[in-house]
């Protein structure tokens, strides 16, 4: 199947990696061609329905084809293709998106009864100058950059296998697992390196120690730091920061902006805030079809 329109999360063959067999897209067409698509991931859980983004996916809004028109025409046509998308999604017992940083207008979905939440990444919009892009760094990051530099080696060779153990040591050091099965990630890994769409980069110093490693996604427009983990013994060594600016540089060759898929833990906002990105907002929104679910949701947010 071709590509279509509205990046790498919303293409086919990512969704069919992500949730096989079951997710689904509500699209508006005019005159044959396609202007709206909301592509969305469906689970079955205690006799109800749930439509949602998949595991490892950061962004799963709408994507509306470009308009020219003059502004209040062009938020017309919005408007006019959104709720175009709201009439055909299936129903659902609870429905939740979180958008590009692109898509910024929802209100079609909050007059749909949605509740709109606003949450932030950073992006670097263009890495055509990297010494422009190096300037913007916080004199700390530079700082441990160098630092790394002399203690270990970047390195692209290594397996999945070998990602998913350093990546596994974050989640341990937290009394946690992996979040999903090898199997989903193998599955993702055959999907991106078939169209060379991803690559792995390895902290390694002198006696064969892997400090840290990072897991970075493209397409045309914009790379994405997807996943990434270290060896909490070895974490003095600046490799984390090393590995990334090592990441923006390569994405540089590849395509033409950066998004570091921002967190909103303070500690992981503040290291990624250092390499001089754009604070950019995206939006998430969510719906219940009754009360007490929202409710339960509301709760297990702030509990998370």
């Amino acid at each position: 199947m071709n590509d279509v329109p509205g990046g790498l999360f919303h293409q086919p063959w990512w969704l069919d990696a992500v949730a096989p067999n079951r997710w689904g897209a509500a699209e508006v067409w005019n005159d044959n061609t396609l202007v709206a698509r909301l592509p969305y991931a469906i689970n079955h859980k205690y006799g109800m329905t749930f439509l949602t983004r998949p595991s490892l996916t950061p962004s799963l809004g709408p994507w509306l084809a470009p308009s020219k028109a003059k502004r209040s025409r062009r938020l017309r046509y919005q408007k006019d293709l959104l709720q175009g998308l709201l009439e055909k999604l299936p129903r659902s017992s609870r429905y939740s998106i979180s958008c590009h940083p692109d898509m910024n207008n929802l209100l079609p979905f909050h007059w749909a009864g949605y509740d709109l939440h606003v949450r932030y990444t950073y992006i670097l919009h263009n890495l055509s100058d990297m010494e422009k892009v190096w300037a913007g760094y916080d004199s700390n990051i530079r700082t441990d950059i160098r630092k790394a530099n002399k203690q270990v080696a970047i390195r692209s060779d290594l397996s999945l296998d070998t990602f998913l153990d350093i990546y596994e040591k974050t989640f341990l050091r937290q009394g946690q697992t992996l979040p999903l099965s090898r199997d989903f990630y193998y599955r993702v890994e055959e999907a991106l390196k078939h169209r060379e769409q991803r690559r792995m980069f390895f902290a390694v110093d002198a006696q064969e120690r892997i400090h840290a490693a990072i897991y970075i996604v493209w397409d045309r427009q914009r790379a994405y730091y997807l996943m990434g983990g270290g060896d909490p013994v070895l974490r003095s060594s600046g490799a984390s920061s090393l590995l990334l600016n090592s990441a923006i540089e390569f994405c540089s060759t590849v395509t033409t902006s950066f998004d570091f898929e921002g967190s909103m833990i303070e500690p992981i906002e503040r290291f990624f805030r250092a390499f001089g990105g754009v604070q950019t907002p995206y939006i998430t929104a969510t719906r219940s079809s009754n009360r007490l679910l929202s409710a339960a949701f509301t709760l297990l947010r702030k509990a998370a």
